[in-house]
């Protein structure tokens, strides 16, 4: 990018269409993925689960964008992040395919 320090996710009027869980397929394993799809690109995550969780027994205090779903904020809670794991998909250069399910 010519800007490197501008933030992709700092649009005003950007708007958050969809997100979800998903199993991404590579050549030699699943791996857990989380999309967030925004009304001009798609950003792909990456699950990580830590074994300790954020902020000792006590996981109800952290704070926790409300605007996320609840699945997501249970996840945080547990310690779980989401690492972007590619650059983001605009959408006017995503083909999406229906395939039958393996």
């Amino acid at each position: 990018r010519e800007n490197s320090s501008e933030n992709i996710l700092s649009s005003a009027s950007r708007l958050l269409l969809h997100e979800g869980r998903l199993t991404l397929a590579e050549s030699t394993r699943l791996l857990d993925v989380y999309l967030f799809l925004f009304d001009d690109f798609l950003l792909i995550t990456k699950i990580k689960r830590n074994k300790k969780k954020y902020g000792g027994s006590d996981s109800s205090i952290i704070p926790v964008c409300p605007s996320l779903t609840p699945e997501l904020q249970s996840f945080i809670r547990e310690g779980g992040v989401c690492t972007v794991l590619d650059q983001p998909i605009p959408l006017d250069r995503l083909l999406l395919k229906n395939v039958d399910p393996v």
